[in-house]
């Protein structure tokens, strides 16, 4: 088993994914690529907010999601900004009351808010996180 916090082995997606041991995590990581045609990057952040290894995805120079891995889930974060904002408040009141608590939760710095969307299962808040990358591919 991989050490996440372990600066100095660099895992791979497979070994990330056999961390997770939640099959979601492969296939969103499979589904992203296959739409957006993005490369990931594999970082080890030395951030006190989130310390250890994460996965960038990331299409035209634009980071369209990162994803932390934990133990049995993942978490997803999407920056929204000022592009994006419009559009993604345009579709809340479609998506889960989840995403919604989380967007109105989330302070808002620079134009930007920071969503931190933890996944388990390909439920409704997994498809609010696909509609939230396109738009953020998009914009």
């Amino acid at each position: 088993m991989i050490d996440l916090q372990d600066k100095n082995n660099y895992p791979t997606i497979e070994a990330i994914g056999e961390y997770v041991r939640n099959p979601v995590f492969m296939q969103f990581f499979t589904e992203i690529k296959n739409t957006y045609k993005c490369n990931e990057k594999i970082e080890y952040s030395s951030c006190s907010w989130e310390k250890g290894w994460n996965i960038k995805l990331k299409k035209a120079g634009k980071t369209l999601c990162t994803v932390y891995p934990r133990e049995c889930y993942f978490t997803v974060m999407i920056v929204i900004g000022t592009k994006e904002k419009m559009l993604v408040e345009e579709i809340l009141p479609e998506c889960t009351i989840e995403l919604s608590d989380i967007y109105s939760q989330t302070k808002e710095g620079n134009g930007q808010r920071w969503l931190m969307i933890d996944l388990e299962d390909k439920g409704n808040l997994y498809n609010d996180v696909l509609r939230l990358i396109q738009i953020r591919r998009n914009s």
